[in-house]
């Protein structure tokens, strides 16, 4: 159950896709608005960077957001985690970084392919401050690990079973795979959930996964909850 009079819609992993992520929450607001009036809340579960082509413009679409929809939430993902580390100055996040997407999402900032093959790891860290704008770094830094609303939790990978939410630790929440994926049973709460791609939304006996696979070509997918009821938004490229 979602409380009575709420909404949610939480939005899967986007990673650079702005285009899909433009139109997911145009259907959004036309869907919210069809319904009955209702304190509506959109959670983004993570990944919003990486892998796609227009990470930075991704960012900048959901500061807009944010602006026109303050309680829109925010969860943190891995590729948030590690994109954060390498604008630190971390070189071993930094290499991990540029083989998990962070090309793309390096360009998307201006840097053009010529100009990012002529730098090594250290040129590269030291170029990352200049171009990545502070609002965005100030953004990412506020994300949260997990939302609760009613009966649900919202999260980026997933949790470990059999462990209370607030005693999860947070490299489960953000990086975790089979132990979850594989778990039969329930949860505390129902357990929404990105990370792990998969051809349609999986609805499991403690899970939802709405990972789509949107940069690898599948839709970007949003599940709408109110009450007892789910609904699936989804926007292809």
């Amino acid at each position: 159950m979602i409380p009575p009079g709420e909404r949610v819609y939480a939005i899967g992993d986007v990673h650079g896709c702005a285009v899909q992520l433009e139109r997911l929450l145009a259907m959004i607001a036309a869907d919210d608005g069809d319904r009955a009036a209702a304190d509506t809340t959109i959670v983004l579960l993570g990944d919003l960077v990486d892998r796609g082509p227009a990470s930075a413009q991704v960012i900048d679409q959901l500061i807009g957001l944010r602006e026109s929809a303050p309680g829109t939430r925010f969860i943190a993902g891995n590729h948030e985690e590690v994109f954060l580390h390498s604008l630190e100055g971390d070189e071993q996040a930094l290499r991990m970084f540029c083989r998990i997407g962070g090309r793309e999402t390096i360009m998307s900032y201006g840097l053009t392919g010529p100009e990012y093959e002529r730098l090594d790891y250290a040129e590269l860290a030291a170029e990352l401050p200049r171009i990545v704008p502070a609002r965005h770094v100030d953004f990412l830094r506020g994300f949260e690990d997990v939302v609760t609303i009613g009966d649900y939790a919202f999260v980026h990978a997933g949790i470990r079973p059999n462990i209370a939410l607030p005693l999860q630790k947070t490299s489960d929440l953000r990086w975790i795979r089979d132990a979850f994926l594989n778990f039969p049973g329930r949860h505390e709460k129902m357990i929404v959930h990105g990370h792990t791609i998969a051809p349609e939304v999986e609805r499991r006996a403690g899970r939802i996964g709405i990972d789509t696979g949107a940069y690898a070509g599948g839709p970007l997918t949003a599940l709408g909850l109110e009450g007892e009821e789910s609904w699936v938004l989804q926007a292809t490229a």
